[in-house]
């Protein structure tokens, strides 16, 4: 039951990514609640990379199931589970190459550029803005604005739109921005471009972040925070300690 459960849902989704005529755009909360699924639903399958066509055998398969009219029982279909299992793996592999050849070339070019600076890391760092405050150490927190997009131009996630500036301790980020942000100054704005190894590896963050990505960061920084005042003591002397507070989430997910 797992594995035609898994069939569905990519059926689903490939439904809603692959039409040759397209429905108008959602208007009524049903409408957009029924996108917004196959939209979600669609994060299954991207691993697989399919082909306009391929995707239209999807569909196939999706319609006759659902209207009972399936080609073949559904035995045999499970029979196939150890080909598409195959066959992700193949494409992942496939999709991992390509990614890191296009992430190599971009990162010689983001190099090559006027002021671009490349760190022993491989880390690319750009100065946009020279600030005239102070540069963070790498257990401060940090008040930020960014924008994070993959080199094909495509925005993963900006708190410049969400007009929300973010902080963070750069302890608890990828090695990419703790390192980046240490080279800056209060009040500076700079680019990050960084390889996979100091992102999120060829593992990637899925479904947002594709395996061997290579990222670019424009990064302006605001402030550094200073240490919240200690607590009061909570018992006698010698009383154990309160707990700590929980570890902020990472930025750029």
């Amino acid at each position: 039951m797992r594995f035609r459960l898994v069939l569905v849902l990519a059926a689903v989704a490939a439904l809603t990514a692959c039409s040759q005529a397209p429905p108008p755009a959602a208007k009524t909360d049903d409408e957009k609640t029924l996108y917004a699924l196959g939209v979600l639903l669609s994060q299954n399958i991207k691993t697989f990379d399919f082909s306009e066509k391929e995707l239209e055998q999807v569909k196939a398969g999706l319609a006759d199931g659902a209207q009972g009219k399936e080609k073949m029982d559904l035995d045999a279909i499970e029979g196939y589970v150890p080909k598409l299992q195959q066959l992700q793996t193949t494409r992942t592999a496939a999709a991992l190459k390509r990614e890191k050849e296009a992430g190599t070339a971009y990162l010689a070019k983001a190099a090559g550029e006027t002021g671009a600076q490349k760190l022993p890391s491989g880390l690319i760092y750009k100065p946009v803005k020279e600030g005239t405050g102070a540069s963070p150490g790498a257990n401060d927190t940090v008040k930020v604005n960014y924008e994070g997009r993959f080199i094909d131009g495509k925005v993963f996630d900006s708190s410049i739109k969400r007009n929300e500036p973010a902080t963070f301790p750069l302890n608890g980020v990828i090695q990419c921005w703790s390192e980046g942000v240490q080279h800056m100054k209060v009040g500076g704005k700079a680019q990050l471009v960084c390889p996979p190894e100091l992102a999120y590896g060829d593992e990637g963050h899925p479904p947002q972040m594709r395996g061997g990505a290579t990222l670019v960061f424009d990064v302006e920084l605001l402030d550094i925070e200073k240490p919240a005042a200690a607590p009061a003591a909570a018992g006698p002397p010698g009383a154990p300690p309160p707990p700590a507070p929980p570890k902020p989430a990472k930025p750029a997910k």
